[in-house]
């Protein structure tokens, strides 16, 4: 007991802990202060409060009376005046009648009903700020039993009362009504009642749904619901359509495609059933749907006259698979073809190609195409003219003389994968090229069912790219100058054309200085450097799509300068050489000889100057 005395003696603390009030009510809180002497004050969320507000009631409690609390959420601590140390704090929170009682209701539904609902869900909303745990109940009244019974409970704003056919707490006629009744450890509140008709939240379960396709329109099929109420149904298939119907057509589709098919129904207020299951459907062909787009290229004679024929077309229907191409020409059997391109020798006479598409054993179309002879007089289109503009090339020419039906365009970018397009005009535009590629390019003229000769235009590029790769060669550095030799190799078909270098050069504390040479050469000398000093130096190629440089290059000028004297009596030019480790004879050191003749003076010369020499070559 007197330890407990002691303990309590020496106490401080606020009480009680974590409140929770009805907002705009009045509380009182005590402050423990036995352990601490003196004064105490109080903060609300850090801020001091009126001292009038606390009572002290004797040395070791004082109480604090707040009226009209209106905080949602706020920390209340009790401080020692004389040290400023917190003695105890507690939170306190409110709540209102108002937001417990603030309930949305979302939907009340028996749900996929077949003939008998079995099932009864309510959902709402309720607009509530707390964390504490709410025991949600929904109390049921109807005609035939008028006072609230509980039919389900939840801790979630969603509830379902199951076997409700088998019960005899929900009734299926006239009217009925709904409350929620919201229920947690310091308050409890209701709902306004959900008042509803019992066929408007009668959600009906989701139809079974047949398509029969054809060639044209789809016939839509579905279940239908077991009430006489009216009832109404949406069908999808890219678009909704609500139709009050059991079965529906849809008419101009087109054939030989996929369709995915949905549908529900509702009565006539009641909330929508859920989809039916998706159902795939492929419309069946069409033959008039069925085009050809069909073309040639044909290859230069052979020694024997002999002529290859390129020939390739589309089908507008790809899904129609599997399917046989029937090609025969003049003077050649038929041969079976069963994707595109197809090869074929002709000789140089006149030759039309037919291709027949079938379907099994369905013909589904047919087409031509003529192949001129050798030797015939054909005209052509003229001043084939082409341009490229951000990856598109732009494609004009002048009309032959005598009028067209229209011209055949087509482009390869390797030889061997064609794409070609019919035109009415005398110019036209390639798209979706592949970037920064050569491209052939022929333009021929049709004449009804045959044609003229092919114009081929020169080599162009989809896109010009940056200028090919910079590599500098070498560097021979001098005392006081530098050769710099470059070449430039492009990694792309179609890089820029060079216009001009510019080399870059300088030392690591000078300025950067350039020089500009045109595209003819690729090499430079570097002038008026300081000998004995490193430089840095690359090449930049310029061109009108872009630039490209070198990687950076270091050098380093020679030590010791090079220059000529000129010896004495016309002997050989000398090169006169500074050595740091070799010392200047000293003077001191030599003597002085008379000359005794011309001739003696002569070899003496010689012979003094020969240690010279040696020493100078050393």
């Amino acid at each position: 007991v007197s330890a407990d005395r002691r303990y309590h003696a020496n106490l401080c603390n606020v009480i009680p802990k974590d409140l929770y009030i009805e907002m705009g009510s009045d509380i009182e809180v005590l402050c423990q202060t036995s352990c601490a002497s003196g004064k105490i004050f109080w903060t609300l969320n850090s801020r001091p409060i009126d001292e009038s507000l606390s009572n002290v009631i004797n040395s070791s409690l004082t109480v604090l009376s707040l009226r009209t609390f209106t905080h949602h959420n706020a920390t209340l601590q009790c401080h020692s005046a004389n040290t400023q140390q917190i003695l105890g704090g507690t939170t306190i929170r409110t709540y209102s009648k108002t937001n417990i009682a603030d309930f949305t209701f979302l939907l009340c539904i028996f749900p996929h009903v077949d003939v008998v609902p079995h099932l009864f869900t309510c959902k709402w909303e309720h607009q509530m700020n707390s964390s504490l745990k709410i025991h949600y109940t929904v109390l049921y009244a109807s005609l035939l039993r008028p006072s609230y019974t509980e039919i389900c409970s939840s801790y979630v704003t969603t509830c379902t009362s199951k076997d409700i056919d088998l019960s005899d707490k929900v009734h299926f006629f006239g009217n009925a009504s709904v409350i929620v009744r919201a229920k947690a450890t310091a308050w409890e509140a209701y709902s306004n009642p959900y008042e509803f008709d019992h066929y408007d939240i009668l959600q009906m379960i989701r139809p079974e749904v047949t398509v029969t396709a054809f060639p044209d329109h789809l016939l839509v099929e579905w279940t239908r619901s077991p009430s006489t109420r009216t009832c109404h149904c949406q069908v999808k298939y890219g678009k909704v359509k609500t139709y009050t119907v059991w079965e529906y057509t849809i008419q101009s589709v087109e054939s030989c495609t996929h369709y995915n098919i949905l549908v529900r129904c509702a009565l006539d207020k009641a909330p929508w059933s859920d989809w039916s299951r998706e159902t795939t459907v492929l419309t069946k062909l069409n033959k008039s749907d069925v085009k050809l787009h069909l073309w040639r290229k044909v290859a230069e004679p052979k020694k024997n006259a002999i002529r290859n024929v390129h020939i390739m077309w589309t089908v507008r229907k790809p899904l129609i698979t599997p399917y046989k191409n029937y090609m025969t020409g003049a003077n050649s059997t038929g041969s079976l073809c069963y994707s595109s391109p197809c090869d074929i020798d002709v000789n140089q006479d006149a030759h039309r190609i037919n291709l027949t598409v079938f379907h099994g054993e369905i013909l589904l179309t047919e087409d031509s195409v003529y192949v001129p002879a050798t030797v015939e007089s054909l005209l052509k289109v003229t001043d084939l003219q082409t341009s490229n503009l951000k990856g598109v090339i732009l494609v004009s020419w002048k009309a032959p003389l005598q009028p067209v039906s229209g011209y055949m365009i087509d482009w390869t970018h390797n030889g061997n994968q064609y794409y070609w397009k019919e035109s009415k005009y005398t110019n036209t535009r390639l798209l979706d090229l592949l970037d920064k590629k050569p491209y052939n390019i022929t333009v021929t003229p049709l004449f009804g069912d045959k044609t003229g000769h092919g114009t081929q235009a020169l080599q162009i590029c989809s896109r010009v790219g940056n200028p090919g790769n910079v590599t500098i060669i070498s560097v021979e550095a001098k005392d006081k100058s530098a050769i710099l030799s470059w070449s430039t190799r492009s990694q792309e078909e179609c890089s820029g054309a060079v216009i001009n270098y510019t080399v870059f050069y300088g030392t690591q504390k000078g300025p950067t200085l350039n020089v500009t040479v045109d595209y003819t050469k690729q090499d430079l000398c570097l002038k008026d450097l300081d000998p004995d000093t490193q430089y840095s130096v690359y090449v930049k190629a310029t061109a009108l799509t872009g630039t490209s440089k070198s990687s950076e290059r270091l050098f380093k000028t020679k030590r010791y300068g090079k220059w000529l004297v000129n010896a004495p009596h016309g002997y050989k030019k000398l090169q006169w050489k500074k050595f740091r480790e070799k010392p200047v004879p000293n003077p001191g050191h030599s003597s002085v000889a008379l000359w005794s003749s011309p001739s003696y003076q002569k070899v003496e010369s010689r012979s003094n100057i020969t240690p010279m020499l040696n020493w100078l070559r050393e």
